[in-house]
C-alpha cells in the first residue's frame, strides 16, 4: 500500500430510523457504527425521546447514537441531549448554521443535511459554498430534496457533485445493498472521510411490496454492512 495514502479506508455506516430493541441489536450486530432516531413528530418513523433514550441505552461502548431533528427549538434540543448525554445530533429543516451553534451548545457534535436536487439539477447544488457555511458541523450529510422533509428513500445523482469537498461527507438517501459500493466508490475521493447512512433501503417489505417505515430487515441491515466493508476492501486492494 503506498504509505503517502492518508485518507482513511473505513467507511463509517449509520443505520437510521430505528424504532424496535430487535432492530437497534441487529444493527449493533452487523457492525454499525452509528444508530439514528428520528426526533420529528410528522416521520412515519419518528419515536418519542423517552423512547429513543430507551434504545439509546441498549448501545455498546463507541455505538454512537444519533438525534435527528427538523426546525425544533433549542430548548427541546438541549432537552435531548441532557436525556441522551453521549448523542450526536442532526440537523435536517432549514436551521441556520448560528442556529445549530446555539442548539449544539458549541461543544455537542452535530450534522448538517444538505438537500441535493433530483436530476441533473444536483450540479446545480454549491456543496462547497455550503460546507463552508456549516463549517462547524462535525460533517455534511446529503440527502435527495423532496418535498418534505427527509429523502424519501431518493438517490440524488451523486456523480454531478463537485470533484472535492473540504469537509468530512455523509451519503444518504435512496442506499440499498445493491447500490451503496458505487456510492462509496464515486465519493470517496471528493472529501476528507466519507460515511454511509440508511434507512428505507434496510427495512422491511409489506405484503404491497413496499418498506415498513420504521421497521428494518435484518438480513438486509446485515447485507448492507457487508457491502459496504466490501467497496472498503476493494479500495485497499486498488491501492
Amino acid at each position: 500500500m503506498n504509505p503517502t495514502f492518508a485518507k482513511p479506508l473505513r467507511t463509517r455506516i449509520k443505520i437510521c430510523g430505528l424504532t424496535r430493541e430487535e432492530d437497534v441489536d441487529q444493527a449493533v450486530a452487523a457492525g454499525a457504527d452509528a444508530i439514528g432516531f428520528v426526533l420529528y413528530a410528522p416521520s412515519p418513523r419518528a419515536v418519542s425521546l423517552a423512547r429513543a433514550a430507551q434504545l439509546a441505552r441498549r448501545l455498546p461502548p463507541f455505538v454512537t447514537p444519533v438525534l435527528l431533528f427538523v426546525n425544533e427549538t433549542a430548548k427541546r434540543i438541549q432537552e435531548a441531549c441532557a436525556t441522551i448525554p453521549g448523542a450526536c445530533l442532526q440537523f435536517h429543516g432549514d436551521e441556520s448554521p448560528e442556529q445549530c451553534l446555539q442548539a449544539s451548545g458549541g461543544t455537542r457534535a452535530f450534522l448538517r443535511a444538505a438537500r441535493i436536487p433530483l436530476g441533473d439539477a444536483a450540479a446545480s447544488f454549491d456543496l462547497v459554498e455550503y460546507a463552508q457555511r456549516y463549517s462547524h458541523a462535525q460533517a455534511i450529510l446529503l440527502d435527495a430534496h423532496v418535498d418534505g422533509y427527509g429523502g424519501g428513500g431518493k438517490a440524488f445523482n451523486w456523480s454531478l457533485l463537485p470533484p472535492s469537498v473540504d469537509s468530512h461527507l455523509v451519503l444518504s438517501g435512496g442506499l440499498t445493498p445493491a447500490n451503496v459500493a458505487d456510492g462509496i466508490e464515486q465519493l470517496r475521493p471528493r472529501c476528507k472521510t466519507l460515511a454511509v447512512d440508511v434507512s428505507s433501503g434496510v427495512e422491511a417489505t409489506g405484503p404491497d411490496g413496499r418498506p415498513i417505515k420504521g421497521v428494518k430487515d435484518a438480513d438486509k441491515i446485515h447485507r448492507f454492512v457487508a457491502a459496504v466493508r466490501a467497496a472498503d476492501a476493494q479500495t485497499l486492494e486498488n491501492l
